[in-house]
């Protein structure tokens, strides 16, 4: 219970905390064991108009910055556009996208478009990096379903610090259909991007992600890099597109009073017909969209718990949701969000096989940056057979879209089966997919295959492969004989 006094002490600080949550990430959150009550800081949108070229321009800075997380407490951090975290991108199926990314760090980064179909020297990989003070203008033409994805760095052995300090963002494509579903950005249509940190006494950032079995496994969780967040309902539904951003951790999450809400979209893309829950879990890299229906006056509690998973250690609040005496009605929700064709292989399709090795190495060999593992033609659908260890572990591809066929034989959960990019494979598990290739073709640039277990990645659990020509694959060397990808520009001055 909240008595008055408390109730205006406590509507005084989120006062305090709506006015801090602007684009430079200060913001002020409540003491230990107080009411979740600091209001949801949503990432701003950053959704610039078609140009006279008819593109979009988006500009992006890395920088450095400080950040008021813990009350009274300052915490060192790194954001894009910002000081923590980053904007919101957006933009539709058929816009040509321009980028000009600035590197405001004192090290070299990249950032990659986790979730975008691109051509591999715009894929913001280990290639493709950034200087200080350098300036990279990737551009492609953006081609695929409605969905939502999210942008990062990638550079081979520093991702997880990278990660940790902050640079994340979503990159939310939407297409010409009418899916249905709420879209009233930050009102009824909201993103969470979940992380877990561990804070030393002066409130910087502790733990190194690089030591034990999986990096870190924090003991504050972040929702939009808020501790303890409210959000205040309005509308009868609400549309959550929901990302695991952390390093390692495993979100289980399910609501206080196990309401049941549905998925209606995975990494790939919105689902075929919503899937109704009461549980959902995310790994590292891991998205999905649900909508949750909300009565008037309620008051509960979006948590993660300990599933006894390694991964998901801990029973944790996450954000908590108020909703007004009123709320402005909702559509129904669709029974068809999407069209979504599924990912069938042909007879006869190429079988690749990874053996997931400890925490280093994917078959028996660690990521060298001048290998080239494995060369694809454009266009191919493959089946690609993932063989867990004893530690767990999730797998990620870039440029594709898969549908997992099998965990150890068992068909997956309903709301897993739509098209993903990440996925999750259990200790001594075997995972096998249908994956879906591109056909941007070039011999000289690698797209990543790792695990997005960020400690895992930069140990060298990760490889690469390049999609070419079909009937030229005999003809690509697996040795790079230079570093391939756009090159960054010097600063401008």
């Amino acid at each position: 219970m909240v008595n008055r006094r408390n109730f205006l002490s406590l509507a005084a600080l989120s006062g305090v905390a709506a006015a801090c949550g602007s684009r430079s990430g200060e913001r002020l959150e409540p003491p230990p064991g107080a009411v979740m009550a600091t209001p949801l800081f949503v990432p701003p949108l950053l959704a610039p108009p078609l140009d006279g070229d008819g593109a979009r321009h988006f500009e992006l800075a890395m920088q450095t910055g400080r950040t008021m997380i813990l009350p009274g407490q300052q915490t060192p951090t790194w954001g894009f556009n910002g000081a923590f975290l980053g904007p919101t991108l957006r933009a539709g199926r058929g816009d040509v996208i321009r980028m000009t990314v600035r590197n405001g760090l004192p090290e070299a980064s990249t950032v990659h478009w986790h979730g975008i179909r691109v051509p591999a020297a715009m894929d913001g990989g280990p290639h493709q990096l950034i200087q200080p003070g350098a300036v990279w203008n990737p551009a492609w033409t953006l081609d695929q379903p409605a969905t939502t994805a999210w942008y990062h760095p990638h550079p081979h052995g520093t991702t997880a610090q990278h990660v940790y300090r902050g640079l994340a963002g979503l990159f939310i494509v939407d297409d010409a259909e009418d899916h249905g579903l709420p879209a009233a950005y930050g009102v009824d249509d909201v993103p969470l991007v979940l992380q877990d940190k561990e804070f030393a006494a002066d409130g910087s950032f502790s733990g190194d992600p690089l030591r034990g079995i999986y990096g870190i496994l924090g003991d504050h969780m972040l929702v939009n890099g808020v501790w303890n967040p409210r959000f205040d309902v309005t509308t009868q539904r609400v549309r959550l597109r929901i990302l695991n951003g952390a390093q390692a951790r495993m979100f289980n999450l399910t609501f206080a009073d196990r309401r049941r809400f549905h998925v209606v979209g995975n990494d790939g893309g919105l689902l075929g017909a919503p899937v109704e829950v009461d549980q959902l879990v995310l790994t590292p890299g891991e998205r999905a969209e649900v909508v949750v229906g909300f009565a008037p006056g309620d008051d509960v509690v979006l948590r993660t718990l300990d599933n006894g998973v390694d991964l998901a250690k801990g029973d944790f609040d996450l954000v908590r949701f108020v909703a007004a005496t009123g709320l402005k009605p909702s559509p129904a929700l669709p029974a068809h969000p999407a069209t979504l064709p599924a990912i069938v292989p042909p007879a006869g399709a190429r079988l690749r096989t990874f053996a997931l090795g400890g925490r280093d190495s994917i078959n028996g060999r660690p990521m060298d940056m001048d290998r080239i593992d494995e060369v694809v033609p454009a266009g191919a659908v493959e089946i690609w057979e993932v063989d867990g260890s004893g530690f767990a572990h999730n797998f990620h591809i870039h440029e594709v879209a898969f549908q997992v066929l099998d965990v150890n034989g068992a068909a997956p959960p309903a709301h897993a089966s739509g098209h993903k990019d990440t996925v999750y494979v259990p200790v001594r598990s075997k995972v096998r997919l249908a994956v879906q290739f591109g056909r941007d073709t070039d011999p000289s640039s690698p797209y990543m295959y790792h695990c997005h277990i960020l400690r895992h990645e930069d140990a060298g659990m990760m490889g690469q492969f390049v999609i070419v020509e079909p009937g030229t694959e005999s003809q690509v060397p697996h040795t790079l004989s230079a570093r391939p990808g756009q090159q960054p520009t010097p600063p401008h001055h």
